[in-house]
Formats: C-alpha cells, structure tokens, sequence
C-alpha cells in the first residue's frame, strides 16, 4: 500500500501517487475551478531546488509534485519506505489527463514551446483525441514577460474557457510560472516539460526498458549531448550522493529514536 503525503527528497516536497491519483485530482480540480499547480520532477528538477532555496520554497508551494524520474521515485522508497510502484512520468500523465479530459469534455489549453512544435502537436492531439476541446494554445516568448504582458497571458487563457492548462517551458521555469499564475487561474496548471516535444514528434522518446531501469537521462544525452552533459554528467553523480547521506541520516535518527517518531525536517 502506498504511504500518500508529501516526503522530502533533498528538501524538496515530493508527492507519493499514482496516475489514478494524479488524474483524478486534476479533472476534479479543473471541474470545479480550483487552482491546483502540478509539476512532475526528474533529478535535474530535485536538483534546481537544491541549489536554489528561493526556487525550493517554490517547488514546495505547489500543490503536486510528482516524481518524474525513475531515481525520484526510489528516492521516496529508499529514504521514506513510501512502496511506490511506479513513477508519475509527465509526458505519459499528459495523456492520461487529455485522456479523461476529452472523454468528460474538459477544454484545455496548452502555452508554451515554439509555434512549429504547437502546431504538430495539436495535429497529433486531434488525430488520437478526436473528442478533445482545444480552446487555445500560444507559444513562449523564451523570456520573461513584463506585468502588462503576463496580464494579457491570463485573460486569454481567462476567456478561452479553458478549464486545464498544460505548460512546456522547460524546467525550471515552467515551475516557475506554474507557482507565480496559480492564484491568477483558477484551474490546474501541469508543468509537463518535454512531453510538447514528445507527443509532438519532435523529440523521440527512451524504450521502455531504459526508462524502466532510470536510464531515460542517458537516451536523452546521446540525442542531446551538447545541451545536456553537464546536467546529466554532473547532477546525476551529486543528486546520488546526497540521497545516499539523507539515507543515513534517517537511518540514523531511526536508531536514536526507537518510537518511530521523528523531528520534524527545516531546510531553510
């Protein structure tokens, strides 16, 4: 059985659920108009984060926080004993979500990514959700936008009645936005990162086996090695390490503390 919460992974908040979990939250909260802001973190998320104790008290004023990656998810399991089956990877989430979206006609709007990429995706979309409601879709300016522009973003996710919004900014400033507009929008906001370029066709997805083993960094290295080698060749190493001292640490406050109870954690 799964031990649901929030536990920290390197001080940052991740959620222990499944899909069915995830979805049901989501289609709920777009029902009803709720703001709910959903991220789904690999390793290089965990470690923005880390690094970042601004970008940390982000992430852990998110609503969900789902662990992406294959190392996020025995993260949980190793140090917290959560017994989580399977990770909440985002691009499959995407669909599971569109899935349930277009079958209980939730309309939905999708931000972010270039415009060429938008346009392949919504084609895709159309051809394997024939019943999805696309209200809109407007692609990143890759900067940051002024107070009059991010007022004219909002109104127009505002009138295009869309009850869903997905955002592809890349991490972590699709984090980023999905922590400042949540108060602005009321409906969930799922940073999904690649899953645009995924479903798209512009980037090619690991096998399963790779993925299923925690190698999908390696896939994605070998497409993209002159973009991602310090990502991967250097945080991968030091997310290990400090998930390793953390396991430690609770083993040892395990031992010092016999009732089972332990401290509460602060990381600044």
């Amino acid at each position: 059985m799964i031990n649901r919460g929030k536990y920290p992974v390197l001080g940052v908040q991740i959620s222990a659920i499944d899909y069915e979990y995830a979805v049901d939250a989501i289609v709920r909260a777009a029902k009803s108009r709720s703001p709910l802001a959903v991220s789904a973190l690999a390793v290089h998320g965990v470690m923005t984060g880390f690094y970042d104790s601004v970008h940390r008290r982000r992430l852990n004023g998110l609503d969900l926080v789902t662990p992406d990656g294959q190392p996020v998810r025995w993260a949980l399991n190793w140090i917290h004993g959560v017994k989580l089956p399977d990770r909440v990877y985002g691009p499959t989430m995407t669909l599971k979500v569109l899935t349930a979206a277009a079958s209980e006609g939730v309309p939905v709007y999708f931000y972010g990514s270039k415009q060429e990429t938008l346009d392949q995706l919504l084609d895709n979309l159309k051809r394997k959700f024939p019943n999805l409601k696309v209200v809109g879709a407007e692609p990143s300016k890759f900067r940051r936008l002024n107070p009059e522009e991010k007022q004219e973003v909002i109104q127009r996710i505002k009138d295009s009645g869309a009850a869903i919004a997905f955002v592809g900014l890349g991490c972590p400033r699709q984090e980023v936005w999905a922590y400042e507009y949540r108060d602005e929008l009321s409906m969930p906001l799922l940073a999904v990162g690649a899953a645009f370029d995924f479903h798209a066709g512009v980037l090619p997805q690991a096998p399963s086996w790779m993925q299923n083993l925690g190698l999908e960094w390696l896939f994605r290295l070998i497409q993209e090695p002159g973009r991602l080698w310090k990502r991967y060749l250097f945080l991968n190493p030091v997310y290990l390490t400090f998930v390793f001292l953390e396991m430690l640490s609770v083993s040892k406050r395990a031992v010092l503390m016999p009732d089972g109870k332990e401290p509460e954690e602060s990381y600044g």
